[in-house]
């Protein structure tokens, strides 16, 4: 369960458990898109799958609380995109923080 501040081990466990129940393929690849000399059904039939099965398992994994806070997005890869972004821009924000304390904790005892 991510939980703020285990991202890089949620998003490896994901990655890794999609991967072993075979339905990584939206995260590997873009959806494709079939033309009319080719329609290829089956393989956008197996992306659509691979992206819901994705979603489902990474949006349980995720509290509601940060859930809320993280837009919509129909796409797999696009929402762990989101998850990223938001989760690495907290980390920086905190890790700024906790220096900015330690600095003013070292002016204080000289």
């Amino acid at each position: 369960m991510l939980n703020g501040t285990n991202f890089k081990a949620w998003k490896e466990a994901v990655e890794i458990i999609l991967g072993c129940m075979d339905l990584d393929l939206a995260l590997r690849a873009e959806k494709p898109t079939p033309n009319p000399e080719n329609p290829d059904e089956d393989k956008v039939e197996k992306w659509e799958r691979s992206n819901r099965m994705c979603l489902m398992i990474m949006k349980r994994s995720v509290p509601k609380v940060f859930r809320g806070s993280i837009s919509e997005n129909q796409n797999a890869k696009g929402f762990l995109d989101v998850v990223e972004q938001y989760f690495t821009s907290n980390e920086k924000a905190d890790a700024s923080s906790l220096l900015a304390k330690l600095i003013s904790m070292i002016d204080k005892v000289k």
